[in-house]
């Protein structure tokens, strides 16, 4: 026999138990009472916001779930609000991740990449069809934020954009299929202990921007332009070693102090036009194009008034070398050495705002972060095979123009992703040791269906296995290279600089 102890009016948990031959009482869990179906179903409670997610039967309900006791104390907990727009220190947002987590555990799969000086776990929650793995033709995606402790908006909107992208799932069909097509890595925070270091929040500086150990994060990168000798924290070389072993194609790190969109390189010097004051990467239209569509998603950065009279920003965006330079960031780290396009979003001119404007704050983002999301469907992708359609990996894949100081390779499963704008192509596969493929491929915008335009490479001549372990370039300046072998060459010959220097780290 089973029956529902209801603990308040429609809408409230309710408590479903059973009694069993014997007349003991089992309790199978809360659920939330409905007062628009039938009293046979109950809709199922979110254990970490107490949200309603669903029907349940207790008619047709044979055993408990699984950690029925471990769920009812959640339910019991958190049953009383949702997700609310306040600052969640690192107990609440270990225990809200943990909670959507095991309310949505075949959508989203929750890991720590590592640990921060003070020990604390760099928390990631994975969002997608396939949240545990790397499936083949579906790209991934991250959002990082919190990287300066004292710089926290990024931090609570990226909990509310987990939010919105769970309980949207199967209900809002554009939120449906960008999850079907896409893995969504989201870490709330890369500074967990600058975070929590931060007693007196300030509008424009604390020492909780730095770790622990009193390092700049954003300055503690390889650098391609300079020899950057900071010591690598724990929490950075936990961020490489992510990025090393994902395939990452789009990112973007949220950042506070001012209300821009910032694109690579944020160092340079003359080969990428630093003398010009802009340091100018080989996809420049596509950095372009990727903070445009955050800027003019968002509801005010794209008018580029900044934060006062002073600095202005066209359409919301600026190179970030044109804004100040920088040694060892983030944002250079991904797009030089992790084959990843990333972007800084400077979201809040107050760094560390009072909790009652978070909610404004999520409602101006709110759109921007989804548009964003799906520019990770731009351009093409494809695999790179052998005669026997066996994957090749390290196989150089690029867009011809558009040569990379460190060549993007194909990943262990023969993948490469190229995001490019609108337009036509041509597109040069090279194994080691075999002659070069080429393919011209015209590309629509394709972000709207959610999938970049496909192009595979087969190599029939190649039949011997091909080494599985992945290349890497070394993590020196590499852009220095560029600058010695070309101090005194004519403009006009830089990009026979650059193949030189490709070449020799190819081989």
């Amino acid at each position: 026999m089973q029956q529902a102890l209801s603990l308040g009016p429609p809408g409230a948990a309710v408590l479903i138990t059973r009694h069993d031959h014997t007349g003991a009482e089992e309790e199978l869990g809360f659920y939330c009472e409905s007062e628009q179906h039938q009293k046979s179903k109950r809709e199922r409670l979110h254990p970490s916001s107490g949200r309603c997610l669903g029907f349940f039967n207790p008619y047709r309900h044979r055993s408990p779930p699984p950690d029925a006791v471990g769920t009812l104390i959640l339910c019991l907990a958190s049953a009383a609000a949702a997700l609310d727009f306040k600052y969640h220190h690192t107990k609440e947002l270990e225990e809200f991740l943990r909670g959507v987590h095991a309310a949505y555990p075949s959508l989203t799969h929750l890991h720590s990449i590592g640990r921060s000086v003070e020990g604390r776990d760099l928390w990631v929650l994975v969002l997608g069809r396939f949240p545990t793995h790397h499936k083949i033709g579906i790209p991934e995606f991250k959002y990082v934020a919190n990287m300066h402790g004292d710089e926290t908006v990024g931090r609570e909107i990226l909990l509310h954009l987990i939010d919105f992208l769970v309980t949207s799932y199967g209900r809002d069909p554009v939120i449906t299929r960008l999850l079907n097509n896409t893995r969504i890595h989201i870490m709330p925070t890369m500074n967990p202990d600058g975070f929590e270091a931060t007693k007196v929040p300030d509008c424009y500086y604390t020492p909780g921007r730095y770790n622990a150990n009193g390092k700049d994060l954003n300055r503690n990168f390889p650098d391609a332009f300079e020899d950057n000798r900071a010591s690598i924290q724990p929490e950075t070389q936990a961020v490489m070693d992510w990025i090393k072993n994902e395939t990452f194609v789009l990112s973007a790190n949220l950042h506070g102090g001012a209300l821009v969109a910032s694109y690579t390189f944020d160092n340079g010097n003359p080969v990428t036009g630093s003398l010009r004051g802009y340091s100018r990467s080989p996809d420049d239209d596509v950095f372009i194009h990727l903070a445009k569509t955050y800027s003019s998603n968002h509801a005010s950065m794209y008018k580029g008034k900044g934060c006062d009279n002073r600095q202005t920003f066209q359409e919301g965006i600026t190179n970030g070398y044109s804004w100040y330079q920088l040694e060892g960031g983030m944002q250079d780290y991904n797009y030089v050495w992790g084959q990843c396009f990333e972007i800084t979003l400077e979201l809040s001119c107050c760094k560390y705002p009072p909790e009652d404007q978070l909610g404004k704050f999520w409602r101006d983002n709110k759109v921007a972060l989804i548009e964003y999301i799906k520019q990770v469907h731009l351009g093409v992708k494809g695999q790179v095979t052998d005669k026997n359609g066996n994957p090749i990996p390290n196989a150089i894949v690029e867009a011809k123009g558009r040569p990379h100081v460190c060549p993007y390779r194909t990943n262990q499963q023969g993948e490469y992703f190229l995001l490019l704008l609108p337009g036509t192509y041509v597109i040069n596969a090279t194994v080691p040791g075999f002659k070069s493929m080429l393919k011209t491929v015209e590309i629509p915008d394709n972000t709207g269906n959610f999938s970049a335009v496909k192009q595979d490479f087969s190599f029939p001549e190649v039949s011997d296995k091909i080494s599985s372990k992945i290349a890497s370039c070394p993590k020196t300046p590499l852009y220095q290279e560029l600058t010695r072998a070309s101090a005194a060459v004519k403009p006009t010959v830089h990009l026979l600089v650059l193949m030189t220097v490709v070449l020799a780290i190819f081989k």
